[in-house]
């Protein structure tokens, strides 16, 4: 595995012993717009739809045809440009990006290479330092541009009927291409980065960004070079589909390229792709004979223009226009600020706030749990995290998906913050509520006779029979070893049924012992 040093930079030691490698890592992520058209047809944009049925005469490149400019996808990029600290260009151009291949129908992608619409921007995020959830570093990746262009379609290899089949859905949906600079060094560095983008979009609602319908494809620089030495070879690793995969495949095309340079072989400027189930990168085409895409200025579209509420004509219609300004005071919270906030306003620890907000819809579940129960807002999180959350993931599920509602679930902590069940019976009862048979907490309490014991006698009399029992256990108290009292509080636990109240239990028997 490589070495990734939270604190500077990544520096894992080669077999030789002589200097270190440095791995250098960059990404280029093409996040599909959130929107109900393509970029410039009026065609449908829907996932898994069926083959060509949303193709309008544009998208399959019919001559007469010409682009119209979606709106919606160029207010998603200010706005992510804005989210992600860029400058805004108030002039930006649209460019043609000639090659050939069967599913893009034009012969070009248009795509904005010369001047896009965000420039020099930047990311902060944070990762565990030695995968400890308490101990986080925050690091900041600058951002290059933010360009809007084209998808392409989709081909298909039928490789038992020796066929291509093409598929033109896809073509000509927006996307905007995040593109950061080389500030990374490791697979861990670069998974939490994309996270923290895929968060931020999906708070901007510019993207969905599900990486598993194509909505984020991310694209990995790697190169290595030792201190004082210019940046090595880079390999570019194409089209991840999952962050999981994006770290592996980063490690291992760091590993592999110090492997290959310390064996007095070469790296080539190439293509590759990551094999998941193999868990390596394989090549795909190298980079040597670098294409010539022939850029161009795209004829058929004036440059965009964009205002802010300075440079506004008091004329013009505001329907017509983009207006920066109205979009940056409109930006919601960002994941960062909501993180803040959870911290700030129910005192939970910082790495559960990153927990929360990594769940889609979690952080709102368990807010909804607090303004419903009594109980503390940092007992909750246990329940939340440590209960709910590890049931969710267990079975595959959405917190969306839950059986138990945040209403179920605050009631159950009602009952045990009010002391009417234990924490033993409480676990019980939130094994009943995943079965999703619509009975409440309550309900089942009483059903299985959950209630706390109230009868002190009858509890006394249980702790004196346990106590009678553990003879050797009762010794080894009195000779000091107070940790032996647990064991006896769980032995009355089980006899009572998760009934008995543990503290009220420590303290009977505490009282019997010194007697």
């Amino acid at each position: 595995a490589v070495a990734c040093n939270k604190r500077g930079g990544a520096v894992p030691a080669g077999k030789s012993g002589l200097a270190p490698w440095i791995p250098v890592v960059g990404l280029e992520i093409h996040a599909q717009i959130s929107s109900n058209s393509k970029l410039f047809s009026g065609s449908q944009v829907q996932f898994a739809a069926p083959p060509n049925s949303l193709v309008s005469f544009f998208d399959a490149s019919l001559p007469g045809t010409l682009p119209v400019l979606n709106r919606r996808c160029v207010e998603a990029a200010v706005m992510t440009g804005l989210a992600l600290n860029c400058s805004i260009n108030k002039k930006s151009l649209f460019d043609r990006k000639h090659y050939f291949y069967a599913d893009l129908p034009a012969g070009y992608q248009i795509t904005q290479q010369r001047v896009p619409i965000a420039v020099n921007g930047s990311l902060s995020y944070s990762l565990c330092i030695d995968n400890k959830m308490s101990q986080m570093v925050t690091k900041t990746v600058r951002i290059k541009q933010i360009q809007l262009e084209q998808d392409s379609g989709k081909s298909l290899h039928d490789d038992t009927r020796c066929q291509t089949l093409v598929d033109l859905n896809r073509a000509g949906v927006g996307l905007m291409e995040v593109v950061m600079e080389p500030d990374m060094c490791c697979g861990e560095e670069a998974a939490a980065a994309v996270r923290e983008l895929q968060l931020i979009l999906q708070t901007l609602g510019s993207s969905q960004a599900v990486m598993a319908e194509g909505q984020l494809r991310v694209d990995a620089n790697v190169s290595v070079h030792h201190p004082g030495e210019p940046y090595g070879v880079r390999t570019e690793v194409k089209n991840i589909n999952s962050i999981r995969f994006l770290a592996k495949a980063v490690d291992y095309e760091i590993q592999r390229q110090i492997e290959e340079l310390e064996n007095g072989g070469t790296i080539l400027n190439e293509t590759r792709a990551f094999d998941s189930k193999l868990g390596c990168t394989v090549p795909m085409r190298d980079k040597e004979g670098k294409q010539d895409y022939r850029f161009m200025p795209e004829p058929n579209l004036p440059p965009l223009i964009l205002y802010d509420t300075k440079s506004l004509p008091a004329n013009m219609n505001h329907q017509q226009v983009i207006n920066i300004d109205w979009i940056q005071e409109r930006l919601p919270d960002l994941p960062s600020v909501k993180r803040e906030k959870l911290v700030e306003q129910y005192g939970i620890l910082p790495e559960h706030s990153f927990t929360l907000l990594n769940e889609d819809g979690l952080a709102e579940f368990f807010e909804s749990v607090v303004k419903q129960t009594q109980m503390k807002p940092k007992k909750v999180i246990g329940w939340i995290l440590n209960d709910l959350l590890s049931y969710l993931k267990q079975h595959s599920l959405t917190v969306k998906e839950s059986p138990v509602s945040s209403i179920l679930l605050a009631d159950l902590l009602n009952l045990l913050e009010k002391k009417e069940i234990s924490s033993t019976a409480a676990k019980r009862v939130l094994a009943e509520l995943w079965k999703g048979e619509g009975k409440t907490p309550l309900e089942i309490v009483k059903e299985q006779k959950l209630e706390l014991l109230q009868d002190q006698k009858e509890l006394e009399q249980i702790c004196q029979a346990v106590i009678d029992g553990q003879e050797n256990e009762v010794m080894a108290i009195k000779a000091g070893n107070r940790k032996v009292l647990n064991k006896l509080i769980g032995l009355v636990q089980r006899k009572t049924q998760g009934r008995s109240n543990p503290v009220l239990v420590k303290q009977l028997l505490e009282k019997k012992l010194s007697e």
